[in-house]
C-alpha cells in the first residue's frame, strides 16, 4: 500500500460546526495532520454542546461533533491573547492549508486573515467560508440559507409548508466546493510554488446546486414549485408507492424503455403503448393519471418481491429505508470509520483510489485547553 496522498501535510482548522470541519476531516482521512484550533474563550467548537437527549450531559464528543471531526488533534487557543496568537503563528509557518469560517471582518480583527498569514507563510493556501461572500457581514446559518436559496421553498408537499431538509445540506455543499477549490489551489502551488486564497460562501454554493431547478426558470421560464418527491420533467421519477406489506418504494424511471419494462413486470404492457403514457413527455403531461394507474398495481406486491423483479429488468427502483436500514447496507458498512472502543463515524471520502486503501483515522478528539494540559 502506498503512503497516504497527503502524508506530511499540515492543515490548520480555524472553523467550527459542519462545513469547515468536514473539509478538515476530508484531509485527515487522506493522511494529513489536521490541527483543530478551538476557541478557548468559548469552550471550543459549539457542536460539542449540541447533544441528543440520549447522550450524557458531560460528553464533549457528542454525535453531531463526531460527524466531522475524526482524525484531528484539538488545540484550544484564545487568539485575543498575544501569547496564544504567537503559538498559532508558529504553526502557520509550517502549515500547508488553513481552513477558516469567520464572518467578514472577524479574521482581520483577530489577525488571522489571509493577508496576515500570507506574510508569515507565502506558500500558504487559505480556504475561507462565509455565509454570503466577503462583501456581506452577516453570519451564515444553514437553515436560513436553505430558505434564502429556494431549497426550503421547493422542499415539501405541494399543499404543505416550505420544509427544511433534515441535514445541513448547504454546509455540506459548501464543504464540497471548498474541497474542490483547495485541491485546485494545491495543484496550482505544485506548478507555480504560489499559495492562494480560496473563498466560498454558503449562499453561492446553494445557488450553484439549484442545477436543473434553476435552469427550469432561467432557460424555460418555469418557476419551480413544491412537488413532494415528484420530478418536474420525468414521470415516474421520485414517486413513492406503498406495497401490500405496508412498506414503501421509490421509482426512478428515466426513459421510455424502462417504463415499458415496469409495465411488463406489473402485467399491464398495454399501458405503456397508450399514446398518453408511451413517452416521457406525455407522461409528464398526464402525471396524475400515471400515478393513479400505478398505485393499485404496486399495492398488489410485497416490496422485496417487486424490487427483485424490477432489478432483474434494470428498472430503477429502491426501498424507502430508515437510517438504521441504511447502515445495514454493505456499501454503508464500507463507509464507516471504526476504532476499538469508539462508536463508528462516517467517512467524508466516498471515492476509492485504485492504488490506495483507506488509512486508519483517529477518533474525534476531546476538548483540550493547552493551559489545562500544561497544568496536568
Amino acid at each position: 500500500m502506498q503512503d497516504p496522498i497527503f502524508k506530511n501535510m499540515l492543515v490548520l482548522e480555524l472553523a467550527s460546526v459542519l462545513a469547515g470541519p468536514s473539509v478538515g476531516q476530508f484531509f485527515a482521512e487522506l493522511g494529513a495532520q489536521v490541527i483543530k484550533v478551538e476557541n478557548a474563550a468559548t469552550g471550543g467548537d459549539v457542536t460539542r454542546t449540541w447533544k441528543l437527549p440520549t447522550e450524557p450531559a458531560d460528553t464533549d464528543t457528542p454525535a453531531y461533533f463526531c460527524a466531522a471531526n475524526w482524525g484531528k488533534e484539538s488545540f484550544a487557543l484564545d487568539l485575543l491573547q498575544e501569547e496564544d496568537l504567537a503559538e498559532l503563528y508558529a504553526l502557520v509557518k509550517l502549515a500547508d492549508i488553513v481552513i477558516a469560517s469567520y464572518k467578514p471582518g472577524d479574521a482581520e480583527k483577530l489577525q488571522v486573515d489571509y493577508d496576515t498569514l500570507k506574510s508569515i507563510n507565502p506558500h500558504l493556501i487559505y480556504g475561507h467560508i462565509t455565509g454570503y461572500g466577503p462583501g456581506d457581514a452577516r453570519a451564515g446559518y444553514d437553515a436560513v440559507v436553505q430558505a434564502e436559496s429556494g431549497f426550503m421553498y421547493l422542499n415539501g408537499e405541494p399543499d404543505g409548508p416550505p420544509t427544511k431538509m433534515p441535514v445541513a445540506l448547504m454546509d455540506l455543499l459548501t464543504a464540497h466546493q471548498l474541497k474542490e477549490g483547495l485541491l485546485v489551489a494545491l495543484l496550482q502551488r505544485e506548478r507555480t510554488g504560489q499559495g492562494s486564497l480560496v473563498q466560498v460562501s454558503l449562499l453561492e454554493s446553494a445557488i450553484s446546486a439549484l442545477a436543473n431547478q434553476g435552469t427550469n426558470y432561467l432557460v424555460a421560464g418555469y418557476p419551480p414549485k413544491r412537488m413532494g418527491s415528484e420530478h418536474p420533467t420525468i414521470v415516474p421519477y421520485g414517486s413513492v408507492y406503498t406495497t401490500q406489506d405496508g412498506k414503501q418504494l421509490v421509482l426512478a424511471v428515466g426513459d421510455d424503455r424502462q417504463f415499458r419494462r415496469l409495465c411488463r413486470v406489473l402485467g399491464v404492457e398495454d399501458f405503456a403503448l397508450d399514446e398518453r403514457y408511451s413517452t416521457n413527455y406525455n407522461r409528464v403531461r398526464h402525471r396524475e393519471e400515471v400515478n393513479e394507474q400505478l398505485r393499485p398495481l404496486i399495492l398488489q406486491w410485497e416490496r422485496n418481491t417487486l424490487l427483485q423483479h424490477l432489478h432483474a429488468l434494470h428498472v430503477p427502483a429502491g426501498a424507502v429505508n430508515t437510517v438504521p436500514d441504511v447502515f445495514q447496507l454493505p456499501q454503508a458498512q464500507s463507509m464507516l470509520l471504526q476504532r476499538e472502543g469508539v462508536k463508528p463515524g462516517i467517512r467524508q471520502v466516498a471515492f476509492k483510489l485504485a492504488w490506495q486503501e483507506h488509512t486508519e483515522v483517529s477518533p474525534p478528539p476531546s476538548y483540550k485547553d493547552k493551559r489545562n494540559s500544561e497544568q496536568g
